[in-house]
């Protein structure tokens, strides 16, 4: 499993394409599977982007939680799979072709941020990133609250 660790700026071209930070594709199999799931976030304003074996992993194992004759589960696996695209460096710069609804809808324009959030990256338009941090009196009052859940 691949961690993704920092974070990146890049800007969006006149056609929509954006940089694929060099960081993170060092992390990809040389010879593997570049592709990667980008969707909505459920919770923020930014685009979650997993490998395509960890779209996988976690698809199989939010689908095992799901009865398909429950017409609630049947809405939310609709709409968990709607928006998301399949995307892929180029191999000559590493540029992504992220389809321009998904960038609208977290409201980029000419900046995203890169954030390596472990097994995923989120996209954010740049000014969405910087509002979205925590207060450290946020922070820390989220840590006490799950120590205490151990």
């Amino acid at each position: 499993m691949i961690t993704f660790i920092g974070e990146y700026s890049a800007k969006v071209d006149d056609k929509g394409r954006i940089v694929f930070p060099s960081s993170f594709k060092s992390l990809m199999p040389a010879d593997g599977d570049m592709r990667f799931v980008v969707k909505k976030n459920i919770f923020e304003d930014c685009l979650e982007m997993f490998t395509f074996e960890e779209w996988e992993r976690q698809s199989e194992e939010i689908k095992s939680t799901l009865n398909p004759f429950n017409r609630a589960h049947a809405a939310f696996w609709r709409k968990y799979t709607r928006d998301r695209a399949i995307v892929e460096p180029d191999s000559k710069l590493g540029r992504l072709s992220i389809p321009k609804s998904l960038l609208e809808s977290i409201g980029v324009t000419k900046e995203v941020v890169f954030s390596g959030n472990d097994y995923k990256i989120e996209i954010w338009a740049k000014e969405s990133f910087e509002a979205s941090a925590i207060s450290n009196e946020e922070f820390l009052n989220i840590a006490g609250q799950l120590s205490q859940q151990r």
